[in-house]
């Protein structure tokens, strides 16, 4: 092959190197079938079906993904509802998941219908109604928070909850992450950010495991008397 190579450098010279650099280049190309010739054609072929198919598949496994973690979201957004209520609280849904629907359950159903102002400016409390779930107690003050976390950034959710423990003023409070197992350590990384420290010493950041939730879910519902339930499986960052 060398032989027969050189021999066709020396063939096409004027419109070659003698370093061999542009028939090596163009080899490749033929090769790569980034130049297509009749000896490579059904190669080129075969590599365009090839790739269609592991375009497809990775489509599909998207779109499966994300189908998954909504139906996550929503589930987890349902139990909170539902835990909240049985433990005596008024619900609050992010508002623009007022439309979700979990197993024939549409989650506006569990939520009040407006979200009370405790005085905030109109910023922050668009801020905060867009929080996943809030348990509030029986004259409007906010007693629990809780992000649902996915594929999306942990820091948006966090954010959110800060803004939240910034505006109350008696930090009663209580914040939590509600997040897959597999971003435990993610999660752990974000809340030991050292510009978070000095907030998250008056109103910490807990987290709990999408596993230890559904496992303990219905537990709470029958044992718990109030938020206090919840101090069982949550988690702190260090």
């Amino acid at each position: 092959m060398r032989d027969y190579i050189l021999a066709m450098n020396q063939e096409y010279l004027p419109h070659l190197s003698k370093d061999l650099g542009a028939i090596t280049g163009l080899l490749f190309e033929i090769g790569t079938c980034r130049i297509v010739i009749p000896e490579n054609a059904e190669d080129f072929v075969r590599k365009l079906k090839d790739k269609s198919i592991k375009s497809q598949k990775k489509r599909t496994k998207q779109v499966v993904n994300d189908k998954k973690e909504k139906n996550e979201h929503s589930e987890m957004q349902f139990l909170l509802a539902k835990l909240g209520r049985d433990l005596g609280y008024q619900v609050w849904i992010a508002q623009n998941d007022h439309q979700r629907v979990w197993k024939d359950h549409r989650l506006g159903e569990f939520s009040l219908k407006h979200l009370p102002n405790i005085g905030l400016s109109k910023d922050v409390h668009q801020t905060i109604s867009l929080i996943d779930v809030l348990w509030l107690d029986t004259v409007g003050n906010y007693i629990g928070a809780f992000e649902v976390e996915k594929s999306t950034s942990i820091y948006s959710g966090i954010l959110r909850l800060h803004d939240l423990s910034s505006s109350v003023m008696n930090h009663s409070c209580e914040l939590y992450l509600i997040a897959p197992d597999e971003r435990e350590k993610e999660i752990k990384a974000q809340l030991l950010r050292p510009s978070l420290q000095s907030s998250l010493q008056e109103m910490p950041i807990k987290y709990i495991n999408f596993s230890d939730f559904r496992c303990d879910y219905e537990a709470m519902c029958k044992f718990g008397d109030n938020i206090s339930i919840i101090h069982k499986i949550a988690k702190t960052a260090i």
